[in-house]
């Protein structure tokens, strides 16, 4: 097998991982792989399967992949329904109690009277502890790339990269400025005081996967359109700007599978098409730590939190609970279950050693992990603010949420798969997002460890 650049400058950071595989038993002999095929795993962030079917929606490249392919009239996803833990469990086919990710980032705790933060760029094996798609696809002498994924900072079993904040001097952004796509100064325009509008930001995205795919061909492609999130936040789902955002998606899907048909390697690529959870709309704001404010348990001095003994970190639709002294656990625990309980908007309040009742750990098994979580009635989010002596109060600028359950309706994302080894004209009633990894590892002859997910043999045709 031809060995890339890639392979070689990473064979080193591998082998441990590879040995410790090949000394275990495997449960069953994994197919070979299949280098001649091409994956590209898209993710449309937000995109409810509420909204796919209004049939007012204009996605004409959507409907056509799902019409002459395969698609789910619903997938469940992961809790907490959030991005980051959702796309992680796309590429491993386990839940967060097992791949680790719970927020956006990495809760760090603080100590000291400081409240825990999300620390959003870490390195991926900090923050994944489960095997991707993208490390197997690596291990057996395949090509990989990502563009705007997350929870994927400096993997060093991805080939070619373009993250949500590319840099001019980074390896894969000299290749893109070189064939002028994108000027150097415009990586400014990513971030920081110059930022520009997410429509912008996707569009440059899908030029950088257009450029991946177009001129280095990876085996296995990820790539994230982000804007739609950002506009149902803002404008709530349903609305006319989220019709909009969404069919904008579709536009950018289509120049995608453009460059594919284009590439002559269009036979052997296989596209699946999903979101990492639906959308809500909200109406009013619960502030968790306005409540521990007025209940004595946190200070805070105007919007920062100082000395506290309880904490809550807001998801959305879903809040976590922290008791920082472990002394008084046993103490608090049973008073914040009543004080929650009690609160406006808040539909149940859980102890953290339910997380695996909903596929996440246990508080001593993840720091990440509440001591207590909570969930929000329809109509209601959480922030973690705490300005002000509101406890609950009506939402302003911010019209849609998720974070909510996963057995809600409203946060069931979409699944279309189309192309190399898929059937035509396939229906799934339902599926879950821990189907994706084990059924993309099957079209690359690849074997995920004990996946949570199956295989989706349904939509599978000739290999």
């Amino acid at each position: 097998m031809k060995m890339t650049l890639c392979l070689l400058w990473s064979s080193l950071l591998i082998l441990p991982a590879v040995a410790a595989s090949a000394a275990e038993p495997a449960a069953s002999q994994p197919e070979p792989n299949r280098a001649d095929r091409h994956v590209i795993l898209i993710t449309i962030d937000g995109f409810p399967a509420w909204t796919w079917r209004d049939e007012s929606l204009p996605v004409p490249n959507l409907r056509r992949l799902a019409r002459e392919g395969a698609a789910a009239q619903a997938m469940t996803v992961s809790n907490p329904s959030i991005t980051w833990i959702n796309h992680t469990t796309l590429v491993t086919g386990v839940n967060p109690r097992r791949h680790g990710v719970l927020f956006n980032g990495l809760l760090v705790r603080q100590g000291d009277d400081k409240p825990p933060t999300i620390e959003p760029w870490v390195d991926r094996n900090r923050l994944v502890h489960a095997p991707t798609l993208y490390d197997l696809a690596f291990q057996a002498g395949m090509t990989t790339a990502e563009v705007n994924w997350v929870a994927i900072t400096r993997a060093p079993t991805i080939c070619w990269s373009f993250p949500e904040n590319p840099q001019a001097d980074g390896k894969f952004e000299k290749e893109m400025i070189a064939a002028g796509i994108l000027r150097p100064d415009q990586f400014g325009w990513f971030r920081g005081p110059n930022r520009k509008n997410m429509t912008w930001h996707d569009a440059m995205w899908t030029k950088a996967a257009c450029f991946i795919f177009q001129k280095h061909r990876p085996n296995l492609l990820l790539f994230h359109l982000l804007n739609p999130d950002s506009i149902q936040h803002q404008y709530g789902p349903g609305s006319e700007a989220a019709f909009t955002a969404l069919a904008y998606a579709d536009t950018l899907v289509g120049e995608l599978l453009k460059v594919v048909k284009q590439s002559g390697i269009g036979p052997r690529t296989t596209i699946f098409i999903s979101s990492d959870h639906g959308f809500k709309k909200v109406a009013k704001i619960i502030y968790p730590n306005v409540t521990l404010k007025q209940a004595g348990h946190l200070k805070a001095s105007r919007a920062t939190i100082g000395q506290h003994d309880v904490v809550a970190v807001a998801e959305g639709g879903m809040a976590f609970v922290y008791v920082t002294d472990p002394q008084r656990k046993a103490d608090l625990l049973p008073k914040l279950k009543k004080l929650f309980a009690a609160s406006e908007g808040i539909a149940k309040v859980f102890d953290g050693h339910d997380g695996p009742k909903f596929g996440m750990p246990k508080p001593e098994e993840n720091q990440g992990m509440g001591d207590l979580f909570l969930f929000a009635k329809d109509g209601y989010a959480f922030k973690a603010d705490v300005v002000g002596t509101a406890a609950v109060a009506p939402t302003q600028g911010y019209l849609g949420t998720h974070g909510y359950r996963a057995d809600d309706p409203q946060m069931d994302g979409i699944f279309i798969a189309h192309g190399n080894g898929i059937k035509h004209g396939v229906s799934l009633p339902r599926m879950a997002n821990l189907d994706v990894a084990p059924t993309i590892a099957r079209l690359l002859g690849l074997q995920i460890a004990k996946p949570e997910g199956r295989v989706l043999t349904e939509i599978l045709g000739e290999k």
